[in-house]
């Protein structure tokens, strides 16, 4: 028993001189962030429309709702057989003014032939040789004019305006569109958060504040932050609006709801390093110098508050008062 005793006090020695040379922190208050909990949509930068150029009736459509999509891509093709008979038309055109201008150039080369011989006067090579520069003209002409059919042809295809998200299609298989009709909407990629804040806190809001989203409503348990952009300064139905970027948004629904936190001014809080804090049987202590020994103090922990100068912060609800002298186990 004597053994124990002389034991006990040796540890105790030990404790108390490994706490005195421990490193300590002093509790202080200090401002962070208040913040408030507000809905925020996620939505589009802009929603565009493809529109067709040409009427004609949709013989193909290549996208549905939801369907992710590049810029220049294809979505629908529409046909129009009026095309398709100019086209035959313009082809036989052709290859009759290409015979010409190969009969043209044959008599101008033979009647050539036989004007520098001295058979014919030069005024028939004059002759043969506006008929070939009329024949050329016309081929060169319909060849244009066909061109311009093709270019309608390849108009017939429908574009994606921007890359994004198929939002809506306005138009099926076998429907007639008129020249300039819209066929699907397109969301554009880079989604947003758009929040809408009560009046009251709109003096707090500006641009370049930062949010904080929990990581459940992306599915991942680390919360995610994000910077407001723009504040829009018209207030509706008593709400300030603004728009706020946050990474890995593009996956989301167009108008899905999420729960934002933003900052609605400032309070006084106190604020430690997180290694200060040890949990023993699901209860937090600290331990806390007084005097020439050290106690261990349950607290109730916050939030984690992080900043430039304290990037492990943690906030302390009660259990430690301003002067505390705190040991780091």
């Amino acid at each position: 028993m004597r053994r124990l005793i002389v034991l006990s006090i040796v540890a105790a020695a030990a404790l108390n001189a490994t706490t005195a040379g421990a490193e300590t922190l002093t509790v202080a208050l200090r401002p962070v962030a208040d913040e408030k909990a507000v809905f925020a949509t996620v939505e589009s930068i802009s929603v565009v429309p493809a529109r067709g150029r040409i009427g004609g009736t949709i013989v193909q459509l290549n996208v549905r709702e939801g369907d992710p999509v590049t810029r220049g891509q294809s979505i629908a093709t529409i046909g129009d057989e009026k095309l398709s008979l100019q086209m035959k038309s313009l082809d036989a055109q052709i290859d009759a003014l290409q015979a010409q201008s190969n009969q043209a150039q044959i008599d101008f080369s033979r009647i050539e032939g036989l004007v520098e011989r001295g058979t014919l006067p030069r005024v028939k090579l004059d002759e043969a040789r506006t008929v070939l520069n009329v024949a050329e003209n016309g081929l060169r002409a319909k060849t244009a004019e066909r061109a311009v059919v093709q270019q309608q042809f390849n108009e017939g295809q429908v574009l994606a305006p921007a890359g994004g998200r198929v939002l809506k299609k306005l138009a099926a298989v076998g429907s007639v569109v008129l020249p300039g009709d819209p066929v699907a909407m397109i969301a554009q990629q880079n989604f947003k958060l758009r929040l809408r804040v009560p009046e009251r806190h709109a003096r707090f809001l500006k641009t370049g504040d930062k949010i904080r989203v929990d990581g459940a409503e992306f599915g991942d348990q680390s919360p995610k932050s994000g910077v407001i952009d723009l504040v829009y300064p018209q207030i509706e139905d008593g709400r300030v609006i603004a728009d706020a970027t946050v990474e890995n948004l593009g996956e989301y629904f167009v108008g899905d709801r999420l729960r934002v936190w933003i900052s609605g001014g400032e309070r006084m809080a106190f604020v430690i390093p997180s290694e200060y804090v040890t949990t023993r049987f699901g209860i937090d202590y600290v331990q806390i110098r007084q005097g020439d020994r050290t106690v261990s103090a349950p607290v109730q922990r916050g939030r984690n508050l992080t900043s430039p100068d304290l990037p492990n912060g943690l906030e302390i609800l009660s259990g430690i008062r301003t002067g505390d002298q705190l040991v780091q186990p």
